[in-house]
Order: structure tokens, then sequence, then C-alpha cells
């Protein structure tokens, strides 16, 4: 699932004060209103600010949800705390209602993090007699059914993020050093009243740091299997943690265990030929660039990628780049013109 960042829904900052946080929500709620605002995107948006306010309104939700720190952004891959994952509203979680229209509920990543917090399944009915014009949503009609929760299956302990790694990151074939926040749940307390180990938000968050080593067939997207590194429960059961690979390298384009490499020219250059000394993996290496060679050519330098994984090296791409000298004097731009008249 998504994380979901409630503050920046609201547009305050991470230290906003109750009055703040309210003045907030009122003048989101008040401008994507169904009754004002007919636009495609404003129902989602619509339930988006409520549920944001439903968690950073309430003193202990927000406190558990400032739990996860600050480092998550929007949209990021997120999974949640073992023991929180498996409370699901379904049909009887917290749903808005409009004039009679369902408009759906809470989304999972609320679930995940508060679902044991909501005693019994609860509704919003946002129909046309809301005190709209004096924008009194605090007091919107609420209604709650009580009904009993089903015991949560069995918890999935297993963390995925993804691993960002460069061509060098391949080549050297040494361990390279992760670091993530693993969440918990807190063995000390349930997550009420004053707990020196989670501080009272049923969460702990733990920065691990580990070495891990690279499969010889690595590629984009897969999948490293560490064991025992995810989530552990109230039992001391473990899960494990999952890298999915994605390259990401600024110096080289990874297609297998070739690579490509840009290498710029100047325009003389590229009409008369040149030498020029590049950096690779394997070292410092001269190169000879042809007369007329035109931008965006490759020369394909044999064995100087990636190791392979049944013995040996891919090749490196020299692509070229022609580019014009920073600063030009008035005597160069008179010979470019003379050029360009020929």
């Amino acid at each position: 699932m998504e994380y979901k960042d409630y503050y920046e829904i609201l547009g305050i900052k991470r230290d906003a004060t109750d009055s703040e946080i309210k003045s907030a929500y009122r003048k989101l709620a008040r401008k994507y209103h169904p009754d004002v605002n007919k636009t495609k995107e404003a129902e989602s948006k619509f339930k988006d600010i409520n549920e944001a306010y439903e968690v950073l309104g309430d003193k202990q939700k927000r406190q558990r949800y400032d739990s996860l720190g600050s480092n998550w952004q929007g949209g990021q891959s997120y999974t949640p705390p073992p023991g929180f994952e498996n409370f699901g509203f379904g049909t009887g979680g917290q749903t808005f209602t409009f004039n009679g229209q369902d408009l759906g509920g809470f989304s999972d990543f609320f679930s995940s993090l508060f679902g044991d917090m909501m005693g019994g399944a609860q509704g919003m009915n946002f129909g046309s007699g809301m005190n709209f014009n004096g924008y009194d949503f605090d007091r919107a009609q609420q209604t709650s059914s009580r009904r009993r929760r089903p015991e949560p299956p069995s918890e999935n302990l297993d963390v995925t993020m993804t691993l960002n790694i460069t061509a060098k990151d391949v080549f050297d074939k040494k361990p390279i050093t992760v670091k993530y926040n693993n969440m918990e749940r807190c063995t000390h307390c349930h997550g009420g009243g004053y707990c020196s180990n989670c501080g009272g938000t049923g969460i702990k968050t733990e920065l691990k740091t580990i070495k891990v080593k690279l499969p010889s067939d690595v590629s984009e997207g897969k999948k490293v299997r560490i064991k025992g590194e995810g989530q552990i429960d109230a039992y001391g059961r473990k899960g494990d943690l999952y890298l999915v690979i994605n390259f990401k390298d600024n110096e080289y384009e990874i297609s297998g265990s070739d690579l490509t490499k840009e290498v710029e020219i100047t325009p003389p250059e590229a009409v008369l030929g040149c030498k020029k000394e590049i950096q690779t993996l394997h070292g410092k290496i001269g190169i000879k660039i042809p007369p007329k060679t035109s931008s965006g050519q490759s020369l394909r330098l044999k064995n100087l990628g990636l190791p392979k994984k049944d013995g040996g090296y891919g090749n490196l791409n020299a692509k070229v780049k022609i580019v014009l000298p920073k600063n030009l004097s008035d005597k160069q731009i008179e010979l470019y013109k003379k050029i360009a008249e020929l």
C-alpha cells in the first residue's frame, strides 16, 4: 500500500498547532465539498482531507502517526507494522455518505495503523444539512453501530523495500550497507498510556543497518531475500526483508552486463577526430574518436562492462555527445560564421 502524508494533504507543517490543523481542514473541506466543487477529483480530495483530519485532529492518533518518522513521502511503498496491517474495516468501517451516495471508507493505510483504535464501526453523513454556510464541519452528523471485530489472520512480517544501486556496486562485488526503518508492534504495552519503549503509540521504530552481498545475476527488478531481517511480532517470530533492485547511476546506463557512458567532445574534435582519456570501472583508458563523428554515435569497448554470470565482462559503449565550449571568443564565433557561409 502507499504511505499517506496527512500533513501534506492539509498543507501544514509537522509542528502545526491544533488550531492550525482545524483551520486548514475547514478551509480545504469548504473548497472541495460536493455542494461547491463539482470537479472529478473533488470527491477523492474531500475523502483524503477528512481522513487526514481524523488522524491529526486526534491527539492519540497523531502521536502514533508521528512515530513513523518524518522521512516518509506521500506515495511511497509502505509496509504496516506487525499486528496493525490486518485491522480491515470491511463494510462496517469508517464510511462517508453525501446525500445518500456512498463515497467509500478510509484508506487501507489508515486501517492498518488505527483499526485497533476504532472501537466500533463509524460513519459520517455529509448531507446538505451539515450547516455548510457556517462551515461547521466538526459538527457533521455521526452515526455509529457496534459489531464484533473478527480475529485477525496470521501476521505478515515480511518487509519489502527498493534498493538503489550503481554499476560500481555490482562491479566491486563487495557487501553494500543498507539502512532502513523497521517498525514493530510494542511488546510492552497495547498502545495506550505512558510507555518508555514506544511513547504510548504502540509502535516501535528502529533504524537498522545491515550488510548485503549482491547475487552474481543481479538485475533490474530482481528481489533479493534477506532471511530474518523483517518485522518481529510479540511471539518473537521474524519475517524476511525483500530488496527490490533498482539501478540508479548518474554516470552509466545499465543494460544487463553492458554499460553506456557519455563522452563529451567539441565540434572541431567531432569534425577532425581526437583522442580522449575516459574513466571506466576497470580504470582509465585512452580512446580514439574518428573524424566526422556525429553526436549520439557509440564506440563499443569490449570487456569493459559489468561481470557476466558465466564469466567475463560485458561491453562499454562510449556514446559521443558534442558540446560547445563554455566561453567562445569573438574570433571563434566569426570562424563559425564563415563555416556556416560555406
